[in-house]
């Protein structure tokens, strides 16, 4: 069976290395301001930066579980999508999606994928789009493309 990954190879850095590392870093930023107890940092009061310190760390760790680690790595088949979160792998059937849509970044295009059922990953899984692997598939199957891409909610 060949598969063909439609996906972008930057999903492992967005939804690892920098997530871990982020974390790790304002982690311990975090943990520092909060072990010195200084009256001040610099002109900010200290009572200010630390709890300025804790929400902006919490804020981002909340940021990332919302968006960067949902991030999952899609491959297509013959009559399939492949999807896995580098833990889990599942197959789900080109027949159970309901639409696809696209969202042009700056740099990136994120593409959600809309299910019938909702599945192991539940009802919609989203992924960054590999720009010619993904204009590829899209050409091959012209037939999703217009029923996916072509359905408004």
């Amino acid at each position: 069976m060949k598969t063909h990954r439609i996906s972008s190879n930057l999903t492992l850095f967005f939804k690892f290395f920098l997530p871990i590392f982020w974390v790790v870093f304002f982690g311990a930023f975090t943990v520092v301001v909060f072990a010195y107890n200084h009256e001040f940092y610099g002109n900010i009061p200290g009572s200010a930066m630390r709890w300025g310190t804790f929400l902006f760390y919490a804020g981002g760790v909340a940021a990332i579980a919302l968006t960067l680690w949902r991030l999952k790595r899609v491959e297509t088949g013959e009559d399939f999508f492949y999807i896995t979160d580098y833990f889990r792998h599942r197959k789900y059937p080109f027949a159970g999606v309901a639409k696809i849509s696209e969202n042009n970044l700056v740099l990136i295009k994120i593409v959600n994928i809309h299910f019938k059922v909702a599945g192991t990953f539940g009802k919609r899984i989203f992924f960054i789009a590999s720009g010619q692997s993904y204009r590829n598939f899209l050409r091959e199957h012209p037939e999703l493309e217009a029923a996916w891409l072509g359905e408004d909610d």
